[in-house]
């Protein structure tokens, strides 16, 4: 199955942008009659057939449409800190994407690396890592948020805070509750300061470990990431 995206497949008959209609016709020699799955990010995935296979503007009309296409029964959502290398954020967002997550939030903490994110090189990121595992489902990514501000926010599901050091963490598999919501915070390289981790176990987080080993800020990520998809 070939995924593209585009935003907008409310009509019977859809116009690929000009990078994705090079591809189709271009790079992958797709013409007239040929079927393609096309979606907009926002959970509908539609069997589609090119009518016009114009390199620069391929029109396909929509042949079936599948609501809610791949839906978890969870949602998930990981705030993690921007690493000081970019790339390792964005091997994260991307392997995040492939395995499945729904929200991605970068968050400014007292020993932050990076404060700042391309979120249109992020953008990109997310969709091709949407298209790549075939999902249906755009993942919200939102700007950098300083994490006080985040514990204030209201969530509906399990909230975790994932550190170092610290005597009084549950492992992860232990306290997470298969099929609920969940939230999970991933600090920087220097770890959560002690008043940020006060903060956010007063804020109903409770404290985890993903394991003995001592891992990268992106690693934990996907790690964490990983265990909700299996777990599930």
């Amino acid at each position: 199955m070939q995924l593209f995206f585009t935003e907008d497949i409310e009509s019977g008959v859809c116009t690929l942008n000009e990078e994705e209609s090079k591809h189709c016709v271009k790079v992958l020699r797709m013409g007239v009659g040929d079927e393609l799955c096309v979606t907009d990010g926002g959970g509908t995935l539609c069997r589609c057939r090119i009518i016009d296979a114009h390199p620069k503007s391929c029109t396909v009309e929509v042949v079936e449409r599948l609501c809610d296409y791949g839906r978890r029964p969870y949602r998930l959502h990981i705030a993690v800190a921007p690493t000081k290398n970019s790339a390792r954020m964005e091997w994260f967002v991307e392997k995040a994407v492939e395995m499945g997550v729904d929200e991605i939030t970068p968050i400014v903490c007292d020993h932050s690396e990076r404060c700042t994110l391309k979120a249109e090189r992020l953008d990109k990121i997310v969709v091709s890592a949407m298209k790549q595992s075939l999902k249906a489902l755009k993942p919200a990514t939102n700007g950098p948020t300083a994490v006080r501000e985040l514990l204030r926010r209201p969530f509906d599901g399990q909230k975790f805070i994932a550190y170092c050091d610290g005597d009084n963490r549950t492992p992860l598999h232990s306290a997470y509750k298969p099929g609920s919501n969940a939230l999970i915070l991933i600090g920087p390289e220097g770890d959560f300061s002690p008043e940020e981790v006060q903060l956010a176990l007063a804020a109903g987080f409770t404290a985890v470990t993903l394991g003995e080993s001592r891992l990268r800020t992106e690693t934990a990520a996907v790690a964490a990431t990983a265990f909700f998809n299996l777990i599930n």
